[in-house]
């Protein structure tokens, strides 16, 4: 029964620290008056690298563990989920902004595909089984986030808002995003969920270097001391929880929850994003909103229940040093 609960916990795990992520404007819309998003994304992973360092030390020998392929699933969740999968979901919008309202809203809708890329790779990839009724939950969560982005309205106006480069842009960042939940849940089966953290946070900092150094206008400096130290608080705030806590927690979670399972977790996200926007930007909450509020919790708590009656997976193996004269006769 403890085992259980354990499972029922950790999914929570992933829905607090995906909820992290909805606050993040909050930091965002004080710094980009003063500072570039690809200056901000840089100097954070800086901070992130002062803390990855050491509890990588600190569990160092998880590296023992790792093959090439477990090196090309750290760079594809590291540069294509921390990086690459942003700047694609960032063009796309760049792109539609030109070309009309319903094009924009075309790539946000796109994006909404990231939980069913994720699980048709967990399928692929992982072998994964479906949780009961998860044919069921699956559309009326993604009924909810529709309903949270767009309400009762029709977002496009027809065939050409969809087949326009925005799009193409919109889906890669959502088949990035779910892929690097699949290959995460994969990590997880060798290391700590610490360590993978750690190592998506260091291996991410090699190429924002480079794109910082070859992107115009990159670079912007506070012009006075106290914007400086607005910033410095601003940026550390935003490195710690957003980041570092969120993602402490959602590693967490995974290590022990279906990424199937996970993705759907994850869709806390764009609900903490419309609270922040409730409180902070005092932005009115439609009725259609309120539904699909409702909807995706309604998904959370019914999976999160499955949870607990369900059979846990096992978490990464820890060395147990009571057992570290035998236990390599067990291992293949």
């Amino acid at each position: 029964m403890e085992q259980h609960q354990g499972t029922h916990k950790t999914f929570w795990f992933i829905v607090i620290g995906a909820a992290f992520w909805g606050i993040n404007p909050l930091f965002r819309l004080l710094l980009l008056d003063t500072m570039t998003s690809l200056q901000i994304v840089f100097i954070e992973h800086i901070i992130l690298a002062l803390i990855a360092v050491p509890l990588l030390w600190k569990f160092r020998s998880d590296l023992k563990k790792l093959s090439w392929r477990d090196v090309g699933a750290l760079l594809f969740i590291s540069w294509g989920g921390s990086a690459i999968a942003t700047i694609l979901f960032t063009q796309g919008l760049t792109y539609a902004s030109t070309h009309g309202t319903g094009q924009i809203n075309s790539v946000l809708l796109l994006q909404k595909l990231q939980p069913l890329f994720a699980i048709v790779l967990a399928y692929f990839f992982l072998k994964e089984s479906f949780p009961k009724h998860f044919g069921i939950y699956v559309p009326i969560a993604v009924v909810g986030t529709y309903l949270l982005t767009f309400g009762f309205s029709v977002p496009i106006g027809g065939v050409s808002d969809i087949l326009q480069l925005g799009s193409l842009y919109a889906i890669g960042a959502a088949a990035i995003w779910g892929g690097s939940t699949v290959l995460g849940r994969m990590l997880l089966k060798k290391c700590r969920h610490e360590t993978v953290t750690a190592l998506r946070f260091l291996l991410a900092l090699p190429l924002l270097g480079v794109l910082i150094t070859i992107a115009p206008e990159a670079w912007n400096t506070p012009a006075s001391a106290i914007a400086l130290t607005f910033i410095a608080v601003n940026l550390l705030a935003s490195a710690l929880l957003p980041g570092l806590i969120s993602m402490l927690l959602y590693y967490r979670g995974l290590q022990s929850i279906k990424a199937s399972v996970a993705t759907i977790a994850e869709l806390s996200f764009p609900m903490t994003g419309l609270l922040v926007s409730w409180i902070t930007l005092q932005e009115t909450i439609t009725l259609p909103q309120l539904l699909g509020f409702a909807l995706i919790w309604f998904v959370l708590y019914r999976i999160s229940k499955q949870q607990d009656a369900s059979s846990p997976l096992p978490p990464a193996k820890k060395e147990d040093k009571r057992q570290k004269k035998w236990q390599p006769q067990h291992e293949s």
